[in-house]
């Protein structure tokens, strides 16, 4: 089934408990989507109506659509999903969302995931021994062996799959927190592979350390994360949004070219071209305008859903939440919040 176009209000099948922390919600649903994508979930709220977070998938494509969500301290959503979410209940969704997906279910894969980081990894495993010919090496880093999701899922994959897949267990319990040249050890044999990494900041941070040591080159290293949404995605604030991102236009400079800028974006295998790009609408805004269905998820820059490839010309960017220095260098932008700063701008989100 394709992705339908806006928000979605999907019915709840199951929700699975995983840990004393964590459950996996299954929706009535079996949108297409690619292996470690998100979607964004319309959480209600008595006080603000609903808040919006962003929760990989763990189940592969062609399966009711599964995210997991691992309480947090002070979380109002993740606790609430975990409290009070039930079989039955409605929630409204973005469609699935992100990047952080391999190219090819063939590609052998090194993958590394830390607490409920496991979630999008577990879809991109599954995804390559169950429908591709890769092979899967991950590290699993937890506090204790009770905070270890789908303990038994990985337990079952590894006795399926003996010459393809390695799983490796970190507890700090046991082993205590990895250090970088640990992980720069661990990883050493398999250099030559996609790295995949998603966790808490501090050990995505190692990670990424550890395979910048090894010369792993910043197109084979892929990271995920998330923060939390500050508006509603969902259409109730989208103008109040939008009108913020034009003061923060105003406030910050005043955009370097003038005249309609010439804009060549590739998407899905076409090319979109137009000679209007208005210097003070975002390049998603512009987009949408045209009626291309450009990625997007929270319009606010704090998440990935709507990066993009420059590949020719420069944009300017309102906010980033979430690009690295070295996404920056590599031409990633996000499409909610760039502004064009030359006469001709061509990318792509492929």
């Amino acid at each position: 089934m394709a992705a339908e176009e806006g928000p979605l209000e999907l019915s709840v099948l199951d929700v699975i408990r995983e840990t004393e922390d964590a459950c996996s919600v299954v929706f009535d649903s079996r949108l297409d989507f690619r292996p470690g994508q998100f979607l964004t979930l319309a959480v209600p709220s008595d006080r603000t109506g609903l808040v919006a977070r962003c929760y990989s998938l763990c189940s592969v494509p062609g399966e009711p659509l599964t995210v997991t969500v691992k309480r947090t301290a002070h979380g109002y959503a993740s606790n609430w999903i975990n409290d009070r979410l039930r079989p039955g209940d409605r929630l409204r969704v973005l469609e699935p969302s992100g990047i952080f997906s391999p190219a090819s279910l063939d590609a052998d894969l090194l993958l590394f995931a830390g607490g409920s980081g496991i979630t999008p990894v577990m879809s991109i495993a599954r995804s390559v021994l169950e429908r591709g010919t890769g092979r899967i090496v991950l590290l699993y880093a937890n506090r204790d062996e009770r905070s270890v999701i789908f303990a038994g899922r990985w337990a079952a994959l590894a006795a399926e799959h003996p010459d393809r897949l390695q799983v490796v267990h970190w507890l700090e319990s046991v082993q205590g927190l990895p250090t970088q040249e640990q992980l720069r050890a661990f990883a050493a044999p398999y250099a030559d592979r996609e790295a995949f990494v998603c966790g808490p900041a501090p050990f995505m941070t190692l990670v990424t350390g550890a395979l910048r040591d090894l010369g792993l080159p910043r197109s084979r290293r892929h990271q995920e994360k998330f923060v939390s949404l500050g508006g509603n995605p969902f259409g109730g604030d989208v103008a109040e949004i939008e009108e913020t991102a034009e003061e923060l236009a105003e406030a910050e400079s005043e955009p370097s070219v003038v005249a309609p800028v010439h804009v060549e974006m590739e998407l899905d295998g076409t090319t979109h071209a137009f000679d209007d790009w208005d210097p003070g609408t975002t390049l998603l805004e512009h987009l949408e305008s045209k009626g291309v269905r450009a990625p997007y998820s929270c319009r606010e820059g704090e998440c990935s859903a709507c990066a993009f490839r420059l590949l020719e010309g420069e944009v300017k960017m309102l906010k980033n939440d979430v690009l690295e220095p070295e996404d920056l260098e590599d031409g990633i932008r996000l499409g909610c919040q760039s502004l064009p700063v030359t006469d001709t701008v061509r990318g792509t989100y492929s």
